[in-house]
């Protein structure tokens, strides 16, 4: 009998042990707000890994750099709808336009200089949260909604280096009377070392904060304070090679919050019609316990009514949930 209870404690106490050793480690960026305005943004920026700081060809939005809306060719129009476990929804409209001044129209005369425009806007939200009492009685369901509008203006010095700046405003309705709103910016800066060589680099969410005040809801028990976001820092660097139509990007970004992240993406050109996409988000150096995002996608160009229309699909695997995320887009060029 004592044989019998020494190898039973002896098996509970191991595997105690291994509940303690296999207990990941959290990031502290996990508890900081804003957590669904760094996801990413549309389909083609999470098939890539969000890698697309120093990316400045094809449509371009300023959520990942200010500075790339110079770039745009087109005006491009792009809308963004994603499926997600959990009752979470999360959607994206982006518009980004380039102007060129000083130039006469039908001439093939440089413009005297050339700035770009991008808006913005994500909404996340989460719905169906049941609410119950004290007694643990159904009375109800609940939603929260969380959102970033962002206006990204550029310029471009040389033809070499164009700098940009984001306005972002942030707004969450939490519950009933509890809201909130938030501004801060992003900059960037892109620099053509070649045709095919950029380097980025990007500041985000520089003072961006929520400020809450529960007391319309507790009174005197309520109170008041600030939640600060995240400050990151990204460098990154693309490269395309023309001759097979492959472009390549990776971008390292490390934030006040103990993180440092490895991002790369890979998209080809089959045809003119027809892209691939891939690559992988949050490789974090700092904290191995946190799972890699592998991400895939692909792009699809048409006409239609002489309009230039793209159809966009992204995967990517979310490590905690019931179900994977998946993306759709559409967009136009104008």
């Amino acid at each position: 009998m004592k044989i019998r209870n020494y190898i039973i404690q002896s098996i509970l106490l191991l595997f105690s042990c291994a509940q303690v050793f296999a207990q990941a480690e959290t990031s502290q960026i996990s508890s900081r707000p804003g957590a669904f305005s760094r996801l990413g943004f549309g389909a083609r920026g999470i098939s890539l890994g969000n890698a697309m700081a120093a990316t400045n060809t094809g449509n371009l939005v300023s959520y990942y750099n200010p500075a790339l809306a110079s770039f745009q060719e087109d005006i491009f129009i792009g809308t963004g709808y994603s499926f997600l476990s959990l009752d979470r929804s999360m959607n994206f409209l982006n518009v980004t336009k380039k102007f060129e001044f000083g130039k006469k129209p039908g001439s093939n005369s440089k413009p005297r200089s050339v700035a770009g425009l991008s808006f913005g806007i994500i909404n996340s939200g989460v719905s169906e949260i049941e609410e119950r009492d004290n007694q643990g009685t159904k009375s109800g369901s609940l939603s929260t909604s969380e959102n970033l509008i962002y206006l990204g203006l550029s310029n471009k010095f040389s033809e070499k280096f164009s700098l940009g700046v984001s306005f972002k405003f942030y707004y969450y309705s939490l519950y009933e009377d509890i809201s909130t709103t938030g501004f801060g910016m992003d900059l960037g800066a892109i620099y053509s070392f070649s045709d095919n060589l950029k380097f980025a680099i990007v500041l985000r969410d520089v003072n961006s904060k929520y400020r809450w005040d529960t007391t319309e809801l507790y009174g005197q028990s309520g109170n008041t304070y600030e939640e600060k976001f995240p400050l990151s820092k990204v460098f990154a660097a693309s490269y395309f090679y023309e001759e097979y139509k492959l472009s390549g990007s990776v971008e390292w970004e490390s934030s006040n919050a103990g993180t440092s992240y490895l991002r790369m993406g890979l998209e080809a050109e089959l045809n003119e019609f027809f892209i691939l996409r891939g690559g992988f988000d949050r490789l974090d150096i700092s904290n191995s316990d946190t799972p890699i995002r592998p991400s895939a996608g692909f792009a699809f160009n048409y006409s239609l009514g002489g309009i230039k229309t793209v159809f966009e699909y992204a995967f990517s695997i979310e490590p905690y949930s019931s179900f994977d995320k998946h993306i759709i887009g559409l967009g136009v060029l104008l």
